[in-house]
């Protein structure tokens, strides 16, 4: 099982929580494959924590879907599907959506100020082809309006869809997908709708936003 011996622990955190970091992080970037299977006591080893702490952070990640758990049997890192594209950003788009709604009609000019320099970043860095800082551009837009809307569960629910779609993007690509010039387009036309106090447009856009990008990488694939 290949674990990488450069990591960098995290600090002043606890024995589960360090765990559960830096196992999900593997899972996330392709270090541990999807349906490889999973000892704790190397992980364990590994992370210079007992056997307890990682078999609480298995526990978490099974409840999150990044692995499977067969008790009696092995634990697996959860295999992903090309289909399992589909089903990763419908939600994702509905939740944006409902957060675009959520700020629309309280959005401060400051904030809308602030959206527009992020999307004329983003557009540079499509022009120069930076296609990871495009990629970090395009995800603290979408970032920024979801702390706007000020929901914990639109934001957690969100993390966590990401969090996958970063995982599938990294095992199947294995490279970062750059926003395009739509994106950029469509950034603009949520910005404004913000202007307006437009709730349903700007949550319209935002959907065919996210749902765009799940068409193409699923031809690319």
């Amino acid at each position: 099982m290949p674990i990488p011996k450069d990591f960098h622990s995290p600090t002043q955190i606890t024995a589960r929580e360090r765990a559960y970091s830096q196992l999900q992080r593997w899972i996330i970037d392709g270090t541990l494959k999807p349906g490889e299977k999973l000892h704790d006591g190397e992980l364990a080893d590994a992370l210079g924590v007992s056997r307890t702490p990682v078999r609480e952070a298995l526990q978490l990640l099974e409840v999150q879907g990044f692995v499977e758990m067969h008790r009696g049997r092995d634990t697996r890192v959860t295999a992903i599907d090309k289909s399992d594209i589909l089903k990763l950003y419908p939600p994702l788009a509905a939740l944006q959506s409902l957060a675009c709604e959520t700020v629309a009609p309280t959005i401060r000019i400051e904030q809308t100020d602030q959206l527009r320099r992020i999307n004329v970043e983003l557009s540079n860095a499509i022009n120069y082809r930076e296609f990871f800082r495009a990629m970090e551009l395009d995800e603290q837009f979408h970032d920024l309006i979801v702390e706007m809307a000020d929901n914990p569960y639109i934001t957690g629910f969100i993390s966590m869809l990401q969090l996958h779609i970063r995982r599938f993007k990294y095992v199947f690509l294995q490279q970062p997908v750059s926003s395009s010039e739509a994106s950029v387009v469509e950034h603009a036309a949520i910005i404004d709708a913000f202007d307006r106090r437009d709730s349903s447009t700007a949550a319209e856009v935002v959907k065919q936003n996210w749902l765009r990008p799940m068409n193409e990488l699923f031809k690319m694939i």
